[in-house]
């Protein structure tokens, strides 16, 4: 298989505040604003060099997106800032009727997604964000996997016309992506061809997913593992065309299983080519307070489970 280097890790939230630095000197008509999280969401170089075009709304988040949905009627290309927890579920009505419903070319970036926000604990890990978002009509909803990823999606998004979820984390992570690559919103990526089984994987699972690959090649099986960087709109057309050869599939991400990148493939498959599927993801609860690697670990969203997931699903083809 080809092997992916991991170039040193970085966090992706790093690579939104890269992207959005770049959009800044670009495009003028990119705006940021922020519900009192700058460094976190690592806006600081957008707003040392463009001060008149980024807003500190403060813990304010429906009025966040109510202003950043006022402001694309004037042309400007807002780009909302804050955990993913107070970036959708706080602000679920907000969004729905002023972004959504309206069509406004909002682009909602959410960091701190999912169990490796840490310590923090359950309040601030949310696990059901892509399901929210990925229900909204017309929404498109990306999640990265790495830092080049997600500075690149920060970049293409802002020529996206439309309202954009954008999902993305805290921690430091694998980097392995091309440098300056391209991203082209709801087409899969293809990591690694393999016959046996067909991964398919988000966000900081994906890295996880190679290295799965790897340990069940040296099983003597071959995985084909797909990196599904935008769960709306779903490549289904690269997710069928691995499924008719290798005729089961796994899917893996850091999410609830009910609402999240497994359903949509699981509807896929139901409506075009019935298959085995075994999931990856939290298992219906909330998370802890825990380091990230421990709770990836107790929570089973690693590179074993995802083998493990691998060999039942090939058991029951």
């Amino acid at each position: 298989m080809k092997k992916y280097t991991n170039t040193g890790n970085k966090d992706t939230r790093s690579g939104f505040g890269a992207g959005l630095t770049e959009l800044g000197q670009k495009n003028e008509n990119v705006v940021a604003l922020c519900a009192d999280l700058i460094g976190s969401l690592k806006m600081d170089d957008f707003k040392k060099n463009h001060p008149e075009r980024f807003f500190q709304v403060g813990i304010a988040e429906a009025n966040m997106i109510g202003i950043a949905a006022g402001m694309t009627i004037g042309g400007k290309i807002p780009f909302t800032g804050t955990f993913a927890n107070f970036s959708t579920g706080r602000v679920y009505d907000q969004i729905r009727q002023s972004v959504a419903y309206s069509d406004k070319n909002v682009k909602i970036c959410a960091s701190h997604a999912g169990l490796t926000l840490g310590e923090d604990g359950a309040t601030h890990q949310i696990l059901e964000d892509i399901g929210l978002m990925k229900m909204l009509p017309g929404m498109t909803v990306i999640n990265t996997c790495d830092f080049n990823q997600t500075k690149a999606a920060t970049i293409a998004i802002a020529e996206h016309h439309g309202p954009v979820y954008l999902r993305f984390g805290r921690p430091s992570v694998p980097n392995f992506t091309p440098e300056n690559g391209t991203f082209e919103i709801g087409k899969a990526v293809l990591l690694n061809e393999g016959t046996d089984v067909t991964i398919v994987a988000t966000g900081h699972l994906v890295w996880e997913a190679l290295v799965a690959a790897e340990a069940l090649e040296a099983k003597g099986i071959s995985a084909e593992v797909i990196n599904i960087h935008t769960i709306k709109p779903l490549d289904e057309e690269a997710i069928l065309k691995s499924i008719a050869k290798t005729k089961c599939i796994v899917t893996a991400e850091e999410h609830n299983m009910l609402g999240g990148l497994g359903e949509s493939v699981a509807r896929v498959l139901s409506l075009n080519y019935p298959a085995p599927q075994e999931f990856v993801a939290v298992n219906d609860s909330f998370g802890e307070s825990g380091t990230p690697d421990q709770l990836m670990q107790k929570y089973k969203l690693n590179n074993q489970a995802i083998v493990e997931a691998a060999e039942r699903v090939i058991k029951r083809k």
